[in-house]
């Protein structure tokens, strides 16, 4: 998609196969709606204009009002309600910063959309202004089809979001997630979708009788990884999102199983136990070569990459009890690293875009139930638990790394909740109704 010409810019699960036993609960396919449950104490005050219509008819979208929820629903932003608005200016001449400064906002959006000429495009132009210095930050005219105007709208935001908070926006990624519905009449079906971060325009990508586990995204975006049960047994496929086209990358015997792409793509690390015990394995996508990992009698699973793709992060239970290890490639299982020590068990532990901070699950001690999710910093041994729920699962990371999407439960279904890496700010997607299950965050598109 190319929607955009700038103008102005003066700123720049072993685990996989017993859980599928454990959530034969249903989904029905829909959106999944935002629903803020926690923000900061101290949101920057933002107004957003409604953008100017200079055609005929109504907009299928309101793209001021895209960008208000996408400012609001990651919880730094409060915007100012239309009602309150003194003026409704639409371009830059038309902006009084006295009268802004009056309703104690700090900044200001806004914009008009035409049609472009001797085009069925319209073209999307706004403006982005500092109240208190006096000063125009950004400028852009969007161009784009009327089906484009909901991607204009977050592409907007994360220009916001970035001259603000200084951290690169992610309004424009999506998020993978399986759903099941469960009929009395023809059993259990599971879906695997597609939708943008915020759960809107949800998209089947996949649906099966036969379970769907372990979504994920390849670092360009463009394919996706998981496990399909379809022919009875859990095997990998690599699926092309454009084209629907896919292809089985496993065939081996028992576990096959938490596929995930290496930092450059070339790579998938995962889980079989084709020689008895579930070991992490990596298979070269261009040669097929395959090569064993980890050799130890105890179960190593949950594969995840460093930063720098030389090395893997893992969950084994080779002390007795789920724990996090670290594995440079090429190594033997003697220079296995444990990263984790003070829980009861650790698990499903991934990096930060830092490299410092690993996010995990974590169950404190052998009398605590409870699953949460926590980041640990591997070199000041800090710990900060994110969450207060109980059967928090599977976390993913923004590809900014400023949230971390996890599967949860809320009123006895799975729901999909975010919180951010301080733990200050948190958001659900509740489903309609069933359970909703493993997300995986997209990378940058672009």
């Amino acid at each position: 998609m190319n929607y955009r010409s700038r103008v102005v810019n003066s700123f720049q699960i072993f685990m996989a196969a017993v859980a599928v036993s454990c959530w034969l609960s249903g989904l029905a396919r829909a959106e999944l709606s935002i629903q803020i449950t926690q923000g900061v104490d101290n949101p920057v005050p933002i107004a957003v204009v409604p953008f100017d219509w200079e055609g005929n008819g109504v907009l299928s979208e309101d793209v001021a009002q895209i960008v208000i929820n996408d400012l609001e629903q990651v919880g730094e932003f409060r915007s100012l309600a239309r009602s309150n608005m003194l003026s409704l200016p639409n371009e830059e001449s038309e902006v009084f910063f006295r009268d802004w400064r009056t309703l104690a906002q700090d900044y200001l959006l806004v914009g008009k959309i035409s049609r472009a000429a001797g085009s069925q495009l319209v073209q999307v132009q706004y403006e982005f202004f500092d109240i208190n210095r006096e000063m125009k930050l950004a400028g852009e005219v969007l161009t784009g089809s009327v089906t484009q105007l909901r991607d204009i709208g977050h592409e907007i935001s994360n220009v916001v979001f970035e001259l603000v908070t200084g951290t690169r926006g992610a309004f424009t990624t999506q998020i993978l997630y399986i759903v099941s519905e469960e009929s009395v009449t023809a059993g259990t079906e599971y879906r695997l979708e597609k939708a943008d971060y915020d759960g809107q325009r949800a998209q089947i990508l996949l649906e099966s009788r036969q379970p769907i586990m372990s979504p994920a995204w390849s670092p360009d975006g463009q394919d996706i990884a998981y496990v399909s049960f379809e022919t009875t047994l859990p095997r990998i496929y690599i699926q092309n999102i454009a084209t629907g086209q896919r292809r089985q990358i496993t065939n081996y015997p028992n576990i096959n199983s938490s596929p995930v792409f290496s930092p450059d793509g070339n790579k998938l690390a995962m889980v079989l136990s084709k020689d008895g015990n579930p070991e992490i394995y990596v298979q070269d996508l261009v040669s097929n070569e395959l090569i064993r990992v980890t050799n130890h009698p105890s179960i190593d699973t949950e594969p995840s990459w460093t930063v720098d793709g030389r090395s893997l992060v893992f969950m084994s239970d080779r002390t007795g009890q789920p724990q996090i290890y670290q594995m440079e490639l090429g190594a033997t299982d003697s220079y296995v690293e444990r990263l984790t020590f003070d829980c009861y068990q650790c698990m499903k532990g991934q990096f930060l875009p830092d490299g410092v901070n690993l996010v995990h699950v974590r169950r404190e001690t052998r009398r605590d139930p409870n699953y949460q999710i926590a980041i640990y910093n591997v070199e000041t041994l800090r710990v900060i638990t994110l969450t207060n729920t109980s059967l928090d699962e599977s976390p993913s990371v923004a590809p900014n790394g400023s949230m971390i999407m996890y599967a949860t439960k809320f009123d006895g279904r799975g729901v999909l909740d975010a919180v951010s890496i301080d733990g200050g700010v948190k958001f659900r997607l509740p489903s309609v109704r069933g359970d909703v299950r493993e997300p995986s965050w997209s990378p940058f598109f672009n």
